[in-house]
C-alpha cells in the first residue's frame, strides 16, 4: 500500500500576539492522487493549514508550531522551503502576491532558474506548462497587462512547470468572474490524473465535481468533520449551517426538498444530478425557484449616482479603461454592478469619490458634480471600500481602524466604545480587536474594510467584492446590515462577481463591458439574454441552469440562501 501523500498530526499553529491558535491539533491524511476539499468559515485556519505543507510557516512566516506535517515522507517543518517547492506547489487567492518578474515568459522561468533547471530544458517545460492552461502564444505579454482569470492562469502555470506532486488552490477564484471560475476549474480537471490537489474554496458549485473528500474545519482550527462531499453534506449539513459553510447550490436545495417531505435517495451535487432527480421526482417549477423576494420600488426615485458618457485611459495603456460608460443609481437602492475581469467596473467606481477625478459634469453624486466637490464634502456623502483590502489600512490594530473616521469626525472616545465594539461583534471580529490588520486573513480583511465604512454611516456605500472569501454566516449579517440601512435611505452600490448575492439583494443591476455599459435593468432580464450573458462572463447560478435544462421559466427565481 502506497504511503500517503500527505500525513498531519496534531498540528497546533498560533501567529504572535493571537490569543488563539489559528489551528488546534488538526490529523488527517491525504493519499497520492487524491482530490480534498478543505472548508470552512472565514479565519477558520485553511490558508494556514495550506502555508504548512510548503513549509512557509514556520520557516518564512513566524508562527508558534507543534505536532509534525510529512508530505512525501519529508518533515515538512525541518525541510528547506525550497527543497518542498520542488514537490509542493501552491495557487494563491491573489495571484499578484506571487509574481516576481515582468512577463508571461519569465514568470514561468523563475521557479525553474530557482532549481537551476539547465537552459536547454526550460524552453520546453515552459511551453507545456502555459499550453497546459491556455496560455500558449502569450510568452511576451506584460504581467501587469493581463485579465484576473489571465493572472490566475499564469499563477498555476508557474506551479505546474516545476512539476510538483502536489497542487494546492487557495481560493484560487476568488477574484474571478463567474465564466474564468469556470475555465480555472476545467484547466484543473485533467491535472487530478498525476497530482494530489488540496482545494480550499467557499464557491463550490463549479468545483464539487473534483473533489474525492472533505475536511471540515470549525472556527477554532479543529477538524469537525472529514469524509466524501456527499456523505459530508448529509451527515452534516446542520453543523456547515452553524459554521456558516456555503454548500453547492442544488444540494442546498435537494435538502430543502428532503425537509418537506419529498424522497430524495441521493443528494445531487452538480447540475446535471439535479436535473435528473427533479425528473425522477416530477419536481414543479415551484420546487425549483423559490417565491420570488418583494423587491423595493425605484421607479421615479432621483439618482443617488448619474453617470454620464465616462471615459478614462490609463497612462501607458493602449486601451480606454472605461469607453463612454453611463449609469444611474436610484437613491435608497441596493445596485450590483457586473462585468468580467478588466471591464472597467473599479475604475468607475473609483470616479465616484474622486480616486481618479473625473472631467466636469461626467459623474454626480446626490447631484453633486464630483469634479467640484470638496473631497472633505464627498467623503461626507460616500463611504468607498477597495478591491484590495489593505489599500485602506492606517491604523496598527482592527479596533483603531474601526475608530479612526468617527475619531476625525470628531466623536468623543465615550461614543466611539459602544459603536466600534458593536460592529466588531456584527462582523465576528471582537476576539481580533487589538490585533494589526496587515495580520488578518483574506476574509477577515474583507470584513474590517467592510466594516470600516458601515461605521461612519454615510448616505451612499461603494462597495468592491464585498463578499469574496466571505463565510455564509458572515455575508448574510452583511446583507442584513444593508437592508437596514436601505430602510433608512442609505444607498449600496456593490461591484461583485457572486450572483447569488446579485440575487438575493439587488433591485437593479449595471454590466460592463470593455469599459462600457451594455446593460442596465432588472436581474431577470438579463438572464434572459444569451448573449449579454457571453459578452459579460457570466454563469447563471445552478438553480437557474436546472430550471432551464427542465424547460421552465424563471421569472420567479428570488435566490432564496436558507436550507
Amino acid at each position: 500500500m502506497n504511503r500517503p501523500a500527505i500525513e498531519v498530526r496534531d498540528l497546533s499553529v498560533k501567529y504572535p500576539l493571537r490569543r488563539r491558535p489559528a489551528l488546534k491539533g488538526v490529523s488527517f491524511d491525504v493519499a497520492q492522487g487524491e482530490t480534498l476539499l478543505i472548508l470552512g468559515p472565514s479565519g477558520g485556519g485553511k490558508s494556514t493549514l495550506a502555508l504548512t505543507l510548503n513549509g512557509l510557516i514556520p520557516h518564512n512566516i513566524e508562527a508558534d508550531v507543534s505536532g509534525s506535517v510529512r508530505v512525501l515522507g519529508m518533515e515538512a517543518f525541518s525541510t528547506p522551503p525550497g527543497m518542498l517547492s520542488k514537490h509542493v506547489g501552491v495557487v494563491f487567492q491573489d495571484p499578484e502576491a506571487q509574481f516576481c518578474t515582468l512577463t508571461v515568459a519569465d514568470e514561468v522561468a523563475f521557479g525553474l532558474e530557482n532549481l537551476g533547471v539547465p537552459r536547454s530544458e526550460m524552453d520546453g517545460r515552459i511551453r507545456r506548462a502555459l499550453s497546459m492552461v491556455g496560455m500558449e502564444g502569450m510568452e511576451r505579454r506584460h504581467v501587469g497587462d493581463l485579465s484576473g482569470g489571465e493572472k490566475q492562469r499564469l499563477a498555476l502555470a508557474s506551479v505546474l512547470v516545476m512539476e510538483p506532486e502536489i497542487i494546492v488552490l487557495d481560493e484560487p477564484t476568488a477574484n474571478l468572474d463567474p465564466l474564468s471560475t469556470v475555465e480555472f476549474f476545467r484547466i484543473v480537471e485533467p491535472l487530478r490524473r498525476e497530482h494530489t490537489i488540496l482545494i480550499v474554496e467557499h464557491k463550490l458549485d463549479e468545483c464539487i465535481h473534483l473533489v474525492d473528500r472533505v475536511l471540515v474545519l470549525s472556527h477554532e482550527g479543529t477538524v469537525v468533520a472529514e469524509g466524501p462531499p456527499r456523505e459530508i453534506f448529509s451527515r452534516r449539513s446542520s453543523d456547515l449551517l452553524r459554521y456558516g459553510i456555503w454548500i453547492p447550490q442544488v444540494t442546498e436545495w435537494a435538502l430543502g426538498l428532503r425537509s418537506r417531505g419529498f424522497a430524495v435517495p441521493t443528494l445531487p451535487l452538480t447540475v446535471e444530478e439535479a436535473v435528473a432527480l427533479a425528473r425522477e421526482l416530477r419536481i414543479g417549477r415551484e420546487e425549483i425557484a423559490p417565491a420570488a423576494r418583494k423587491r423595493w420600488s425605484i421607479r421615479g426615485r432621483p439618482a443617488a449616482v448619474e453617470v454620464r458618457g465616462l471615459s478614462y485611459t490609463y497612462p501607458r495603456a493602449e486601451v480606454p479603461a472605461l469607453n463612454s460608460a453611463s449609469l444611474e443609481v436610484p437613491e435608497g437602492s441596493l445596485f450590483a454592478l457586473l462585468g468580467p475581469n478588466g471591464s472597467g467596473k473599479s475604475t468607475l467606481a473609483a470616479h465616484l469619490i474622486s480616486i481618479r477625478t473625473p472631467p466636469p459634469r461626467k459623474v454626480f453624486v446626490f447631484g453633486a458634480d464630483v469634479a467640484e466637490t470638496p473631497l472633505e464634502r464627498l467623503t461626507e456623502m460616500v463611504g468607498y471600500v477597495f478591491q484590495n483590502p489593505e489599500h485602506q489600512f492606517v491604523t496598527d490594530s482592527v479596533y483603531d481602524e474601526l475608530a479612526y473616521s468617527l475619531r476625525v469626525r470628531g466623536w468623543r472616545e465615550s461614543e466611539i466604545a459602544p459603536k466600534v465594539e458593536s460592529v466588531l461583534r456584527d462582523f465576528h471580529l471582537e476576539h481580533l480587536a487589538k490585533a494589526n490588520p496587515f495580520t488578518l486573513s483574506q476574509g477577515q480583511k474583507r470584513r474590517l474594510s467592510v466594516a470600516t465604512m458601515l461605521v461612519v454611516g454615510q448616505r451612499l456605500l461603494v462597495l468592491d467584492e464585498p463578499s469574496f472569501g466571505q463565510d455564509r454566516l458572515t455575508t448574510e449579517r452583511m446583507i442584513a446590515r444593508w437592508k437596514a440601512l436601505q430602510a433608512k435611505g442609505v444607498t449600496v452600490l456593490f461591484i461583485t462577481h457572486d450572483m447569488r448575492l446579485v440575487l438575493e439583494v439587488a433591485e437593479q443591476v449595471a454590466v460592463l463591458s470593455n469599459g462600457s455599459t451594455i446593460y442596465q435593468g432588472a436581474v431577470e432580464r438579463l438572464y434572459s439574454e444569451e448573449s449579454l450573458l457571453r459578452e459579460a462572463h457570466i454563469v447563471p447560478p445552478p438553480l437557474y441552469r436546472v430550471a432551464m435544462a427542465l424547460g421552465r421559466s424563471w421569472r420567479s427565481f428570488g435566490g432564496r440562501r436558507s436550507l
